[in-house]
């Protein structure tokens, strides 16, 4: 059975305001539509309502231009993705000016008088191009698959099955997480997963913005603004038109900053410096931070209206020490990428330089483990990369910081020394959890309820179901307690 196409037409109640009859569209629409069940709904200026978005909104030029102007916004902010075809009337008296701004808005226009079957054949093409996109847009129902969104483990999947439900909503999205973690990654899944993907993806590092030059990057200037602004230029809020804003680092905004940008979050409205005329925005906004913004607001350093305008959908990328699983399989894939141009080099390690790996903390992250693997490859002349060959302190890994009380201190650094001990324990015997149970002097179920605990994934670390044969390891005292 065939999808009904909803036709949503906006004009004036009084039929004689119309630039083209009710009955005309219609009967164009029917002439040019055949086999196609379709519903034309007319509604006013009002506010909309409709209980789903159309496939496809006709906006007749009836009101004034200003108004038509506020129109078009109104519908773009409620339905992005829904095409708008203008029906425009000939009035040479109405200020060019305007109908520059509209237009780029419409998706197609006509103007009137209509000539023969013109409406019905632009209608048709709009459709068919909507129906290619939707055939080309991937299921959202399914995980997202990115290259770059590469773990396995628990903590990090639970991150990575938002990005779908994050992408199909147009709310706004805080990513959170320590730097290097991949936060631009996140947000260019969500970009790239959403029906805003064939439109630009604009980060901007709010860190890098000089106090005085963030409104004019972000919202552009008209011709005469100040002294050397002799063209007009847009900002990069235009240029994301119809896309994504990504405000990298949005923590080290001034105060100043924070509160322009709250009006624009807000209704994403913006005005370009010198400009008297407020413009509407269709952009999507993802903001990030490497810092807690919770603890930031009770800081007074970052204002609660703009954190929880920000805040609308959050998500935290965990740092790579909280998923050491994925350590191999982050490591693998970077020596597949940082290939010598010669194709000579390394391409893989050995199994005590994968412990090395796994025994660092990596306080930069996997940005770190990058390039600590670039650095190993352009100094190993081997195949095989050794232990000796990466370039990490272990013993920096084991530093905490000593804030907080006695109490909290013990308790991290136990947790931590817990962690890694699972972790080399499952490296020895190869994810075999009999075996590192029994190294560790704990029963198979204490163990595994251990590896629950931490997030381990004990498959990530099974290359031979068997194990080794030989001596345990002796346990740790941290395992010596109750699980």
């Amino acid at each position: 059975m065939k999808e009904v196409i909803r036709i949503l037409l906006i004009s004036p109640d009084e039929p004689g305001l119309s630039v083209v009859p009710h009955a005309q569209i219609l009967d164009q629409l029917e002439r040019g539509l055949p086999g196609e069940q379709f519903v034309l709904d007319r509604t006013t200026q009002a506010p909309f309502v409709s209980p789903q978005p159309p496939h496809l909104v006709l906006l007749q030029q009836t009101f004034p231009l200003g108004s038509l102007e506020s129109c078009l916004t109104d519908v773009s902010r409620r339905w992005p993705t829904v095409p708008i075809l203008g029906i425009l009337g000939e009035q040479p008296g109405h200020d060019n000016g305007v109908l520059e701004k509209i237009l780029p808005i419409l998706r197609d226009f006509v103007v009137s008088p209509l000539r023969h079957r013109e409406l019905a054949l632009r209608v048709r093409r709009i459709l068919a191009q909507e129906s290619q996109v939707t055939r080309r847009e991937p299921d959202l129902t399914r995980p997202v698959r990115v290259d770059s969104l590469l773990g396995e483990s628990a903590i990090f999947q639970a991150q990575v099955e938002k990005v779908p439900l994050f992408a199909g909503v147009d709310a706004t999205v805080l990513l959170q997480g320590e730097t290097g973690t991949g936060k631009e990654v996140f947000a260019r899944a969500i970009h790239y997963s959403s029906p805003r993907k064939d439109r630009a993806f604009i980060p901007i590092n709010c860190a890098a913005l000089p106090d005085q030059l963030f409104e004019n990057e972000l919202f552009g200037h008209a011709k005469g603004a100040y002294t050397s602004a002799a063209h007009e230029q847009g900002g990069l809020v235009l240029e994301a038109e119809g896309g994504t804003l990504f405000l990298d680092e949005v923590d080290a905004l001034n105060p100043s900053a924070q509160a322009k940008l709250l009006r624009f979050v807000q209704y994403r409205e913006y005005r370009p410096l010198g400009c008297s005329r407020t413009r509407l925005a269709n952009v999507r906004i993802i903001a990030a931070s490497n810092h807690d913004l919770r603890q930031a607001v009770i800081e007074r350093r970052f204002r609660e209206d703009l954190f929880h305008r920000l805040n609308v959908l959050s998500l935290l990328v965990p740092p790579l020490r909280e998923r050491p699983e994925d350590i191999p399989l982050l490591a693998n894939r970077f020596l597949q990428r940082l290939r010598r141009p010669d194709g000579q080099g390394p391409r893989e390690l050995s199994d005590q330089a994968m412990e090395k790996l796994l025994a660092y903390s990596w306080p930069g992250n996997v940005r770190e483990l990058e390039s600590t693997l670039q650095r190993a490859v352009v100094l190993c002349g081997a195949a095989v990369i050794q232990a000796q060959d990466i370039e990490c302190s272990v013993e920096s890994s084991k530093s905490q910081p000593l804030n907080g009380s006695l109490r909290a201190v013990k308790t991290s650094a136990t947790m931590d020394v817990e962690r890694a001990y699972l972790v080399k324990t499952l490296v020895t015997f190869r994810g075999n959890v009999t075996h590192a149970a029994k190294a560790a002097g704990k029963e198979r179920r204490s163990f595994q309820r251990l590896l629950r605990k931490y997030g381990i994934d004990r498959e990530s670390f099974q290359r031979d179901e068997a194990g080794p044969p030989g001596d345990y390891p002796t346990p740790l005292h941290p395992l010596d307690g109750h699980a």
